[in-house]
């Protein structure tokens, strides 16, 4: 009988996140949704009069950040709630009853915008004078006047809000499906034991040095969303459709620059990223062929894509070992920083482990005016080590730009969001393969790191290539079936991992798995932050004080700043082609150590 997960109400306390450090119980939650409401109410009675007067416009934007600070932790409670098993319908529509209400506040007030946008640059600069706290809001208000063009009248904006709420269903019918009604089959693990498989367990099983549970791992899953593709290629059309829909309404040329210009960034940045990493595909080329070597196969296939391939090296990383571990690999960026880990790890900042019904993968959530909240679905493995690492680096860049930042200048632009958890696991291996002196673990620590980059650069401008392919087909009129979804993916898989390795037939559905292809052109972001990241942690190791400091101005940066002038500060410029060239140099100097040590 395969061993089934435990239930939420059997996972120990201690490894559940503390959700009462937000309401104290749901009737708290629900008295903070009146009074978002009540908010929300008395701001409507501003339409019209938004900017009679410094005095109302100050108004306004002061109960608008009011509003933003109770909205905050009460999204955060209720995702939170659903998230820590999707299947209890009570959170569910705790989420959905505030996404709803959301929509209809944005709607209500979305006069507010459009208002501000017809005032005088003179008389605005006199409202500045006559009420000094105004002048607090400037950048805010300069923020919108960037978006200018792409403002619609009144009436219009207050269509589009509305039409957010269905625009919502592509992503979150996906992960309902995907999270909880969707059941993988079983099947025999490496002891001959039947287990479920699952979306926690997937990797273990991809990382088993045992190729019949890899194989029979890769063609169950596969097999199983074969049964959905049709349906997923209409929820993932169904996404970009709604992308169209709101780049045509808001004057955009394409779905791709009304995505980046959203984070004040060039489409130039994309194309960048996409151009240097496919100059680059001989170095991913070198690394697939030391795995096959390695491996000892005849042909490697994308269920070896896992799998150590320095034998007998792999060790587990217990919870509480990677705790101590991750302080002292991060000790370089100071002190509070240090205090800050310690505070989340001791005061349940973390959901630790898988449960039933539980949300696949990690993230971190903060909320202005609270601590940030980390999902796990620790496995004792190195690379949940290095997740969690991950995670909290997002969770303190979080904590330094609401600590440092006004309300509306806290929440730091999505296109730096992963600078910080990069660089935490940059420093983490790096503090590893300082302090091993064991030939197979540093040559277990590199391959390591190579597969950080090859999961993080190439496989994530894998993604973007097809982010940006499948939406360009569908601007110009193409139908994305699942047939042709499948052609796309399965031409850049054999393109991004080249001529030695087996593309599987069943690896051309993996975009139908993949949650991040309904975030908006987000992945891109992640091969960015890594190659801005490893700039970082180098200085920081190198320079000490001096680029810690520079570090923890950037960290406390929010979006005070354009986020690519807010990453000039801690040194790097992905304005250019250079973070991106010089990180995959530091990938074949990595590949050409383990090379000579194997």
């Amino acid at each position: 009988m395969a061993k089934e997960l435990l239930k939420r109400n059997e996972v120990k306390k201690e490894f559940t996140w503390n959700l009462e450090d937000l309401y104290a119980d749901i009737p708290s939650w629900e008295n903070a949704v009146r009074e978002i409401q009540e908010i929300a109410s008395r701001l409507e009675q501003m339409e019209g009069k938004v900017t009679e007067s410094a005095e109302s416009l100050y108004s306004t934007l002061s109960q608008l950040e009011e509003m933003g600070k109770k909205t905050d932790p009460a999204f955060n409670y209720a995702e939170r709630l659903s998230d820590q098993d999707t299947g209890d319908t009570t959170h569910l529509a705790m989420s959905q009853k505030l996404r709803s209400i959301y929509t209809d506040i944005s709607s209500r007030l979305s006069f507010i915008d459009p208002e501000i946008l017809e005032l005088k640059q003179e008389t605005l600069e006199q409202y500045f004078t006559q009420q000094p706290k105004l002048e607090g809001y400037r950048k805010y208000i300069q923020e919108i006047q960037r978006l200018k063009p792409h403002h619609l009248p009144a009436e219009m904006e207050r269509l589009l809000a509305m039409a957010s709420e269905m625009s919502n269903v592509p992503e979150e019918t996906f992960a309902v499906f995907n999270n909880a009604d969707l059941k993988l089959p079983e099947m025999t693990d490496e002891n001959g034991d039947s287990i479920r498989i699952t979306h926690g367990r997937y990797l273990p099983l991809m990382e088993s040095s045992d190729r019949r549970v890899r194989r029979e791992a890769f063609e169950k899953m596969y097999q199983t969303y074969k049964q959905f593709e049709n349906t997923l290629a209409s929820l993932y059309s169904g996404q970009i459709r709604q992308l169209m829909f709101y780049a045509k309404a808001r004057k955009y040329p394409s779905t791709l620059q009304a995505a980046v210009n959203r984070n004040n960034v060039s489409p130039e940045v994309y194309d960048n990223l996409v151009a240097t990493v496919n100059a680059n595909l001989d170095k991913m080329y070198r690394y697939v062929r030391l795995r096959k070597r390695l491996l000892q196969v005849d042909e490697l296939h994308m269920y070896d894509v896992y799998t150590p391939i320095i034998p007998d090296a792999s060790r587990k990383v217990p919870y509480e070992e990677a705790k101590k571990t991750i302080l002292k690999a991060l000790a370089p960026l100071g002190e509070d920083y240090i205090r800050l880990l310690e505070e989340g790890f001791s005061n349940r900042w973390i959901d630790v482990y898988e449960n039933e019904g539980k949300r696949s993968g990690a993230y971190s959530a903060g909320a202005y005016g609270g601590h940030p909240y980390v999902l796990m679905n620790y496995d004792d493995s190195l690379d949940s080590m290095f997740t969690l690492a991950h995670e909290m680096g997002h969770s303190l860049h979080s904590h330094y730009s609401n600590t440092a930042q006004p309300y509306f200048y806290s929440r730091y632009k999505i296109f730096v969001a992963e600078v910080a958890s990069t660089c935490n696991e940059i420093l983490l291996m790096e503090y590893l393969l300082k302090n091993t002196t064991d030939t197979k673990e540093r040559a277990y620590l590199l391959n390591h790191y190579l597969d950080s980059f090859k999961g993080t650069v190439y496989r994530q401008t894998m993604f973007a290539e097809f982010e940006k392919k499948t939406n360009a087909m569908a601007e110009a009129g193409e139908s994305l079936t699942a047939q042709v979804l499948n052609d796309v993916y399965y031409e850049l898989n054999s393109r991004y991992f080249g001529p030695d390795m087996v593309s599987d037939p069943e690896i051309a559905r993996e975009w139908a798995r993949i949650p991040h292809f309904y975030y908006n052109f987000y992945v891109y972001q992640y091969a960015t932050g890594f190659s801005a990241a490893v700039a970082i942690a180098r200085n920081i190791l190198q320079e000490g004080a001096p680029a810690v400091a520079r570090y923890k101005e950037f960290l406390s940066g929010g979006c005070s700043q354009p986020p690519v002038e807010l990453l000039k500060i801690a040194g790097v410029d992905l304005e250019t082609p250079r973070p991106i060239q010089d990180a995959l140099d530091v990938f074949g100097q990595v590949l050409d150590e383990l090379e000579k040590l194997v």
